[in-house]
């Protein structure tokens, strides 16, 4: 049993110490780390009477529900949509339940955020300056993202019609434990699972659940295939078409791959962070696109957020900084189909989506700046459906 996970109740008389009193359904239903302090806490978070039942919401999202004749939500699997009064901008729908949290065998080396979801060690250095890496610690970066990369094209070959996301949740899983390495994302400020994956109107961090690939879609594996590896993190993510998609969703893909392959030209010693966003942005207004202005890109190395945590995708931006040689960082632009980039949440509060339901698209790579130019960390081998625009 691990007793050094903390009380797990939002409302911990006790300070949250490290407890040993494990929710029993929890364990039933293969959901690990939900340990409390005493008999107090769990049932204000457990009881059925409670008026904060926090706890039990998990249960209810977790466990399989019967269908029933009059609700439309439940489907005769017992999978069901969790918010079906939600007000949706698109026509994805989140199916649940989730399936339990994947397992890390204890022998591989873990983040600071594994158990409790915080990572305090960003907190630590927020606010330094951003971290010029010794040439052993650029090699730890070459290490990781060469890793992140090979995961991430295994999982895209797995990118078709009738696969769930929660399925090549599982590959981005395995394939990283089978190097050795922890998937960044998982437990990230409490995010489920080991990838993002973003369908359709989903701008970013949608969690992989029971929906199936449908043939016209787009998806995003983002936030992404991210690995913890030897004290170093790597990020990228890409987007895909699944089978035969229009043009319309064609010309997004394109349009936001030269976005990003723009900015990556301007990237050398003495260049300004604040200009990436005058090469991005021009690309997309000019076909017919709005670039998100909510995420950005940030610095990574052995923390997986971290300076400079402001990276902006778009034009007349206010970032500081400039690149110096040892930099690493990520850039990483969402584009919208239309000119609305505004985007609302699900009430999962993790999955981005468009405002008006429109496609979005994203590439990310990690970048490091070298005495010379920049080196791209998470190359890979350009893809026939990048072809360049007209």
């Amino acid at each position: 049993m691990n007793t050094s996970l903390p009380c797990q109740s939002s409302q911990c008389i006790n300070g949250n110490p490290p407890s040993r009193l494990e929710c029993p359904t929890c364990n039933k239903l293969g959901i690990q780390g939900s340990f409390f302090c005493g008999q107090e806490c769990f049932k204000a978070g457990c009881k059925p009477r409670s008026c904060c039942k926090t706890h039990k919401f998990i249960h209810d999202l977790a466990r399989p529900k019967e269908p029933l004749l009059n609700d439309a939500s439940i489907n005769k699997d017992g999978t069901f949509n969790p918010f079906p009064k939600f007000n949706f901008t698109g026509d994805v729908r989140p199916v649940y339940p989730l399936s339990p949290r994947r397992l890390i065998p204890p022998e591989i080396p873990r983040p600071d955020y594994a158990e409790d979801g915080i990572p305090a060690s960003e907190r630590l250095f927020s606010g330094q300056p951003p971290r010029i890496l010794t040439k052993d610690e650029q090699e730890g970066m070459r290490t990781v993202c060469r890793l992140s990369r090979e995961v991430l094209d295994i999982a895209a070959q797995h990118v078709k019609p009738g696969v769930t996301t929660d399925f090549i949740d599982s590959i981005v899983h395995k394939e990283i434990i089978k190097r050795g390495a922890y998937p960044s994302p998982l437990n990230y400020r409490d995010f489920p699972k080991s990838v993002c994956t973003s369908v359709n109107e989903v701008v970013c961090h949608g969690i992989p659940d029971q929906r199936k690939l449908q043939e016209g879609d787009i998806v995003n594996l983002v936030s992404d295939v991210s690995l913890f590896y030897n004290g170093f993190h790597g990020d990228l993510n890409e987007t895909y078409p699944v089978g035969r998609i229009s043009e319309e969703k064609e010309k997004l893909i394109r349009t936001c791959r030269k976005s990003l392959d723009e900015a990556i030209k301007l990237c050398k010693p003495g260049a300004l962070f604040r200009d990436l966003g005058k090469a991005i942005e021009p690309v997309a207004i000019s076909n017919g696109c709005s670039v998100t202005k909510t995420y950005t890109g940030h610095g990574i190395n052995q923390l997986f957020h971290t300076v400079p945590t402001n990276i902006p995708h778009y034009a007349k931006n206010k970032s500081v900084g400039m690149m110096k040689a040892g930099m690493a960082f990520t850039i990483e632009p969402m584009i919208n189909i239309g000119r609305r980039s505004q985007e609302e949440h699900w009430p999962d509060n993790w999955t981005a989506v468009t405002v008006d339901g429109s496609p979005s698209a994203q590439f990310e790579e990690t970048l490091l700046i070298t005495e010379t130019g920049v080196e791209v960390l998470t190359a890979g081998a350009r893809k026939e459906y990048w072809a360049p625009l007209d």
